[in-house]
């Protein structure tokens, strides 16, 4: 394979104003792609767009996960500014943390939207572009949480278990019309959420991983380029834990 893997590519990237979703557009655009990156702020959208290259290269807009009308806003977007969507990351998500006797409906139902329902949407409105044109990638972001169920994430780890679910199902619908859907199942991963955590907390966690370290946002973002570039053309369906080990 010679080239940018993402070269000619259009990619739309949900929660992507930071994190691991800037991370996965900033090595998109650093293999040919242009973005489109949807973010719940869109002041930090368009700040995180500017900072990937700006209008050639990346767009930013505001998008409620949770709304159909925001999510095909989005993707119009991006055949508006650079082409019809080739790739699809639904990142977006938020956490909630109670336990099951604390956590109150309303932390429940918010986590489910964004997650779960945001995924959806994602996948249905990006899978409905990528059909008639007979080709395109969608990547799932879940977690070890959905793998496991973590104390206190009843509603996370729900979410999460239901976006391999809802990945598995769409692969099949949509594998005859040449779409993959993958999933990708970080494990604890630096970033300011994870680096915010009781000290006690994170040296519980680093006791279970076998690599003996967290992993960098880097390195969620790579099996992204991965999953989304046609170096996973016979990959759909799939799960692929990015753990340093942790809980195999």
């Amino acid at each position: 394979m010679t080239g940018p893997l993402m070269a000619d590519k259009t990619a739309v990237i949900t929660g992507a104003a930071q994190g691991i979703g800037y991370a996965i557009a900033e090595r998109f655009v650093a293999e040919g792609a242009r973005v489109v990156i949807g973010d719940i702020d869109g002041a930090a959208a368009q700040a995180a767009a500017d900072k990937l290259g700006g209008a050639t290269v990346a767009r930013g807009v505001r998008c409620d996960v949770t709304v159909a009308d925001d999510v095909q806003a989005l993707i119009d977007a991006a055949a508006e500014s650079f082409s019809p969507v080739d790739v699809m990351v639904n990142n977006a998500g938020i956490t909630r943390d109670a336990t099951m006797r604390k956590m109150t409906e309303d932390q429940f139902d918010q986590v489910i939207a964004v997650h779960l329902k945001g995924t959806w949407n994602g996948t249905r409105l990006a899978g409905a572009v990528m059909r008639e044109r007979g080709s395109g990638a969608i990547v799932n972001m879940s977690s070890l949480s959905g793998k496991i169920g973590l104390p206190g994430q009843t509603n996370y780890s729900a979410a999460k278990a239901g976006i391999v679910g809802l990945s598995k199902a769409a692969a099949k619908e949509l594998a005859h019309l040449g779409v993959r859907v993958n999933a990708i199942q970080p494990g604890l991963i630096r970033t300011a959420m994870t680096e915010a955590m009781p000290q006690k907390v994170w040296d519980q966690k680093m006791a279970e991983i076998p690599l003996g370290r967290a992993g960098e946002i880097d390195e969620i973002a790579t099996v992204a380029l991965f999953l989304a570039s046609d170096m996973s053309s016979y990959m759909t369906g799939t799960v692929l834990e990015v753990t340093g080990g942790r809980f195999m």
